[in-house]
């Protein structure tokens, strides 16, 4: 079956279902490393004895591994092969993900997940590459697929990890990783097809234009930081989630802080109703509501926090809420200049992953100070700002456009 991998199908000249199912599965496997330390954090941090703020700084680096990805290496996927490029990352993604492993301090493990978010970059490679290899009947269901790889991956990320971590340590999560890597780096750098770079911008140029997109449209600037707050927002809820299950009145184990990660594939339906709606009632209303859901799943979460089924309906209003807004957000985004979405698409991820990262670190350092209330509202008040930065400028959009 993999021998005819790099034929296209009937049905697209240039993309075969079984490159598809490849390209998809390695974008799952590959984003599904920004989260893998998450449940790890309170054995981690048992083993290294480390502090609530150190261990906030674990999936902030990640996150900020990822976030520079998207300005310094997404815009090298114009200029280069992205086969070749994705090889070299893949590279970097196993080397790093050993380092992982056999970390001894604070510094080596920063250092390592800072390359592990650096080398996920994988996941922006192949999306577009994805889009440009299929016709434009074909376009929507391939990058809908592709996403959905995307998705996937970001949600059993946890649960995979806290199961693995549970029964074979921390450190078994990054040979795992590892592994994967290695698996898929082969597979791709055997099945994709070579491209030639349509762009000839200078690399320095290209990155450069990036910023100047980002002065000249209001509009991008403020969807960036609605999402950067969300992200926030959303980011520090996982990023504590295991350690607040860890105490009374659960005291959880890493596998079951994982499962959590199941509920979560809520989400996927609240994007698949976004991207059905939005055209309807228009991408600022579609984001405002989603908001007032994440809100609204916060304050369950806050009220009552100390209860399974409390904690399970708060995720699931907050996760559904979450992918329903990045749906609706990214079609506005890509509504403002369809000439520069590869960039413009660079410079929104670029606010949302900092977002993240920024989230992850304050998130974990609130719960210290006050416990999963003080996350909640924290988490509450990030939300609050997200729906202002929303209504400012903000154009509703009933453009049907892909979300890449």
């Amino acid at each position: 079956m993999m021998t005819n991998l790099s034929q296209p199908s009937a049905n697209s000249p240039s993309m075969s279902k079984g490159l598809l199912l490849l390209m998809s599965s390695a974008v799952s496997a590959t984003a599904a490393n920004l989260y893998y330390n998450q449940p790890l954090l309170p054995q981690i941090g048992q083993e290294l004895n480390l502090g609530s703020e150190a261990l906030g700084a674990i999936p902030a680096a990640t996150q900020f591994g990822y976030a520079a990805a998207l300005l310094l290496i997404s815009p090298l996927g114009d200029n280069m092969s992205r086969k070749r490029l994705i090889a070299i990352l893949s590279l970097f993604l196993i080397a790093a993900s050993v380092l992982a492993f056999s970390a001894q301090n604070l510094l080596m493990l920063l250092g390592a997940v800072f390359v592990i978010g650096l080398s996920a970059n994988i996941t922006q490679q192949l999306i577009p590459f994805a889009a440009s290899m299929s016709s434009p009947e074909q376009k929507g269901q391939i990058i809908g697929t592709m996403m959905t790889g995307l998705t996937v991956g970001i949600l059993l990320s946890r649960t995979l990890s806290g199961m693995v971590g549970e029964n074979f340590g921390w450190r078994a999560v990054f040979a795992m990783s590892a592994t994967i890597a290695l698996v898929f780096g082969l597979l791709l750098y055997k099945y994709l097809p070579n491209n030639t770079p349509s762009g000839k911008m200078p690399y320095l140029k290209l990155v450069g234009s990036m910023f100047s997109l980002a002065k000249k449209h209001a509009n991008l600037r403020y969807s960036a930081l609605t999402g950067a707050l969300w992200f926030a927002a959303f980011n520090a809820l996982w990023a504590t989630l295991a350690l607040h299950v860890s105490e009374a009145p659960f005291n959880y184990n890493a596998q079951q802080a994982g499962l959590f990660g199941i509920i979560a594939l809520a989400g996927v339906s609240g994007a698949k109703l976004s991207g059905v709606y939005v055209s309807k009632f228009g991408s600022r209303n579609m984001i405002s509501a989603a908001l007032l859901l994440i809100a609204t799943g916060f304050t369950v979460s806050a009220i009552w926090g100390d209860s399974l089924a409390g904690l399970i309906v708060g995720i699931i209003l907050i996760d559904f809420g979450v992918f329903s807004a990045q749906v609706s957000n990214q079609v506005r985004v890509f509504s403002i200049d369809p000439a520069a979405q590869s960039r413009i698409n660079g410079i929104y991820m670029l606010g949302y992953y900092l977002g993240g990262a920024f989230g992850s670190l304050l998130g974990v350092r609130v719960f210290g100070q006050f416990g999963w209330l003080g996350v909640a509202i924290f988490s509450i008040t990030l939300v609050g700002l997200s729906l202002w930065a929303n209504m400012q400028k903000a154009q509703t959009s009933h453009s049907r456009v892909f979300i890449v």
